[in-house]
């Protein structure tokens, strides 16, 4: 009986052991990839110009994954060693609490949830294993740690004083880097808006209203209803704008995006898409749509995944940018990269300057360069965070 028991011991040990253990980085690597390639030839010009940039990105899902943000990591897209050598100012960081079964572009549905299990094995707060609000105040509190513990090298800016006194110091030190909390899809709110208030709370300032479902603010561009908002999201997007946090329309069905537009008149963000004009999927709306965002004061984040620039090479990267400075004008185009948001890449955040590379072959001056790479980004920041 004892030999049995002692089996029994350790075979539930080394099952805790694969789940708990081997089971995240697993998933991780293999959700997110960097396409095998042999190491960018940047040429020392290129590379100086590069390296005087504030880059700037309007998407990184990084807090969704187990995954060391101190270290550089051979799995994923982004950490803070690689964000730093790939010169980057600012990253917005989303957190993502609720994704469904077989996700696709074209039709999901709310009633299943692959962030649960994957909340269970990463060992999250017990709250969050039930609670989709929980797993958002989750996220904000391991990024506040990070930035209390990194003596003043990592800020996460709920102002436009904090970025602002961050980047006058990153101009003597450029290994300072700043986040932006930011929500991917509303349903954090759980249908309570006293929730808005808390995720302000805990430094949430830019606001999905949808991901890859409808929720309870209205319908999502890869829903089933292809409705606009709904009363509680009215309230809802009326309480977002009262509290001075930014709108992301990414996800958002058009019918939403249209609301949003004809109930406000603030910039708002896609934090990440591709042009439907350049590229034909369902994943990028409408150019018209597009171009009416930008026309408020928006800025638009490019993707770095084939689904949104049917071409995720660093030069087809940089063809998309280029059509979306066609189509919005080059003060209202972004980076929007996805990293570690379960795509494939084909550079990761400590390789940008290839893109720098890309966009100068292909024609762009340096000071559109500088305004896509980052001073967009910056700016708009700097305009619309709450004042402080």
């Amino acid at each position: 009986m004892r030999i049995v028991l002692a089996i029994i011991a350790v075979l539930v040990a080394a099952a805790a052991v694969f789940v708990f253990a081997i089971l995240p980085p697993k998933i991780d690597a293999d959700m997110n990839v960097v396409t095998a390639h042999d190491p960018y030839l940047i040429v020392p010009e290129v590379q100086a110009l590069h390296d005087s940039l504030r880059v700037a990105d309007l998407h990184s899902d990084m807090l969704l994954w187990r995954r060391d943000p101190n270290r550089w990591n051979r799995r994923g897209h982004t950490d803070l060693p690689r964000l730093r050598a790939g010169r980057v100012a600012l990253q917005v960081f989303s957190s993502v609490t609720k994704t469904p079964a077989d996700m696709n572009y074209d039709h999901n549905t709310a009633d299943s949830d692959n962030i649960t299990p994957l909340a269970i094995v990463q060992l999250w707060p017990l709250d969050s294993w039930t609670s989709i609000y929980a797993r958002a105040r989750f996220h904000a509190r391991r990024l506040n740690r990070l930035a209390d513990g990194s003596d003043g090298e990592f800020v996460v800016a709920r102002t436009r004083g904090d970025l602002a006194a961050a980047l006058e110091r990153r101009a003597s030190d450029p290994d300072v880097l700043v986040g932006i909390l930011a929500t991917e899809g509303g349903h954090p709110f759980e249908g309570d808006l006293a929730n808005i208030d808390g995720l302000y709370d805990e430094g949430y300032r830019m606001i999905g209203l949808q991901h890859f479902f409808d929720n309870e603010l209205g319908g999502s561009l890869h829903g089933v209803s292809d409705m606009g908002l709904t009363d509680f999201g009215r309230a809802a997007v009326a309480r977002i704008v009262e509290r001075g946090l930014i709108i992301d329309l990414a996800h958002s069905s058009q019918a939403v995006v249209r609301d949003v537009l004809d109930m406000t008149d603030v910039p708002l963000v896609i934090s990440h898409t591709g042009i439907h004009g350049h590229c034909e999927a369902r994943r990028n709306i409408p150019d018209a749509l597009m171009s009416e965002v930008a026309s408020r004061g928006g800025v638009i984040g490019i993707g770095f995944w084939e689904d949104v620039t049917c071409d995720d090479g660093p030069a087809g990267i940089a063809a998309t940018i280029l059509a979306a400075i066609e189509l919005v004008g080059v003060e209202h185009v972004a980076l929007g990269s996805d990293y570690d948001g379960t795509v494939t890449t084909t550079f990761d955040a400590s390789e940008y300057a290839v893109l720098t590379d890309r966009l100068l072959e292909a024609g762009l001056s340096e000071a559109d360069i500088r305004a896509v790479m980052g001073e967009n980004t910056i700016r708009f920041f700097l305009e619309n965070l709450p004042e402080g």
